[in-house]
């Protein structure tokens, strides 16, 4: 091929356009608007103007978790790279691939204090996979590439690419343009660990299955195997949709005291536990508080996840959907025969499920019941509606009492635990998902953080609906302080016009008071969505009746306190309560 002369502009699209991207994220800047122009010109790729550049990663993030599509965002250096860090920290912790590709300062003349000047590298290197600094043009299309496989191999994550805006404006010479070739290396599952896992699952009297996001995309394997073993199925929050809440042996999330009675109850007799694509973190595990069986089989493609906070009798480095194949093979290699009956576990299960709902529904409350919400709002959605969750208390209602179908249709922050992130992901989720009704479920305190980025969605037509928990609290918090202190300290909100915020950004307001308008209500919504304009809903939620997490997880962490600590703060509560 003849050498050609392109800017570092071009040669950026170029490469993207090569990629499974349609969507950039960001806000032009001196040092990335050459990106951008060329941006303009491009027939695959929409750049989405954000707010904020933390709204621009959360919405990257969101692409990349609900579509086969990987999330960009491009910005700029300095400022624009610190406000997308939540969202880059979010991905890194949650294994999401992203790019985020940022203009750079002029290397090609040697002034210092350059506008935005900053080692973006040191920076990023503890939430990113890999950092790369261009140098060249030669360079641009080849790292991008690059900066691509290294996104999505493994466990994903994010990864940074900066190009320096002299490379950006001027043309330079290119021998030849390459044309992506995807490459992936991915552990193979070791022959040997598979078949010690099958020998140990043969040998259990009741196996269990503990899922997270690295099962994903082996929902229908996951099920095949739960069937066989008679497995009672708990997830981790962020894997709440791999496995369908309409299974029968499908419990909830977590399997301790902090989860809900179906799945700490199925998982007291537990003597072999399957993990897959499950780190045991803080949030799955209500704070370290389950019981993990001695014979703990732990499959996931990261290696450095392994005998972190539980020892695994057998650990197998793989993809989980070609562990969870080579695991059933085994198991019919050796002509396996559950010793679990499974009628009964699928019984205990229902008449628990049922059980709790019950007790929520009989929470009298002139506000808004959130189980007769959620029963009501899941009533009215399609069974592929995606649903994206903010942190906060709202967070723990919704994976109680909110029943998740499909994998990859319900999306939240977690090890992060980054708020802010449902607005902004809400809509990352639409752009790619148009199809789809997109609902949010937001508390008032994370609303705060990023409801201006909803005129984003008034500006591209996308019709999301945002129900947002108002109980002028940051709860989940209030909650934890309310048990020990008898007070509440920064966590009450100001007073908030939510009806402002939506005539601010072109959305239309709906406000859900009590139980008997939530049906009449949400119908409008769906309404409005049609037509491409964003709703946002004031439901004035009672929070009064605690969750199971929330009561576990206090009872768990206070349980570890030494005796002292103990007397010290029952006796403060105790006066407190009389005194105040």
């Amino acid at each position: 091929m003849a050498t050609q002369k392109k800017t570092g502009g071009w040669l950026t699209v170029y490469a993207l356009e090569q990629l499974p991207v349609t969507h950039t994220f960001g806000i032009p800047g001196v040092q990335n608007t050459e990106i951008y122009d060329a941006l303009n010109n491009s027939k695959k790729i929409q750049p989405i103007l954000v707010t904020h550049e933390g709204g621009a990663s959360f919405m990257a993030d969101a692409i990349s978790r609900t579509s086969s599509l990987i999330g960009v965002a491009v910005i700029v250096p300095g400022a624009g790279v610190t406000h997308a860090m939540s969202g880059i920290g979010e991905s890194f912790l949650a294994g999401i691939p992203m790019i985020v590709i940022a203009g750079g300062i002029r290397r090609d003349i040697d002034k210092s204090y350059q506008l935005h000047e900053l080692d973006l590298h040191k920076l990023l290197s503890a939430i990113t996979k890999k950092t790369y600094l261009i140098k060249s043009h030669s360079e641009i299309v080849s790292t991008i590439f690059e900066a691509y496989s290294v996104a999505t191999s493994g466990e994903p994550g994010p990864v940074f690419v900066e190009i320096p805006v002299n490379l950006q404006i001027y043309a330079g010479e290119i021998e030849n343009l390459p044309v992506f070739q995807s490459k992936k290396n991915n552990p193979v599952p070791d022959s040997d660990k598979i078949k010690e896992a099958a020998d140990l699952i043969a040998n259990s009297s009741q196996p269990g299955m503990f899922l997270g996001w690295g099962a994903r995309d082996c929902s229908d394997l996951s099920v095949k195997l739960a069937e066989l073993l008679n497995a009672p199925v708990s997830t981790t929050l962020q894997g709440l949709s791999v496995f369908s809440y309409n299974h029968p042996l499908h419990t909830g999330m977590g399997f301790g005291p902090s989860s809900v009675p179906a799945s700490e109850n199925a998982f007291k007799n537990c003597d072999c536990l399957i993990a897959i694509g499950a780190r045991f973190g803080e949030i799955p595990t209500g704070s370290y508080g389950v019981k993990v069986p001695e014979n703990l089989i732990h499959i996931d493609i990261n290696s450095d996840v392994f005998n972190k906070n539980y020892p695994a009798k057998v650990a197998i480095n793989a993809d989980a959907s070609d562990a969870v194949n080579a695991l059933l093979e085994a198991l019919k290699n050796i002509n396996y025969t559950s010793k679990a009956n499974g009628s009964s576990i699928k019984g205990k299960i229902k008449k628990d499920k049922q059980e709790y709902i019950e007790e929520w529904k009989k929470h009298i409350t002139d506000k808004v019941n959130p189980c007769i919400f959620f029963e009501k709002l899941r009533n009215k959605l399609s069974h592929d509606a995606i649903t994206v969750c903010d942190d906060g208390n709202h967070t723990f209602l919704t994976e109680e009492l909110f029943p998740m179908y499909k994998s990859k249709h319900f999306i939240s922050p977690t090890d992060f635990n980054c708020m802010g992130y449902c607005i902004p992901a809400a809509i990352g989720a639409k752009l790619v998902n148009p199809e789809k009704q997109v609902i949010g479920i937001v508390g008032d305190g994370a609303f705060l953080m990023t409801c201006m980025e909803i005129i984003t969605a008034s500006t591209n037509n996308l019709g999301v609906i945002y129900f947002v928990f108002y109980d002028g609290e940051l709860s989940q918090i209030a909650q934890g302080q309310e048990i020990p202190y008898n007070r509440k300290v920064c966590t009450i909100l100001g007073k908030i016009d939510v009806k402002g915020v939506a005539d601010a950004t072109g959305a239309a307001f709906l406000v859900i008071e009590k139980n008997d308008n939530i049906d009449s209500t949400i119908d409008k919504a769906l309404e409005i969505s049609k037509k491409g304009q964003p709703v946002i809903v004031d439901v004035k939620v009672d929070y009064s009746k605690r969750t199971k997490f929330t009561k576990g997880v206090v009872k768990t962490v206070f349980k570890r306190f030494p005796l002292g600590d103990k007397i010290r703060f029952i006796g403060r509560a105790i006066y407190r309560k009389i005194i105040d």
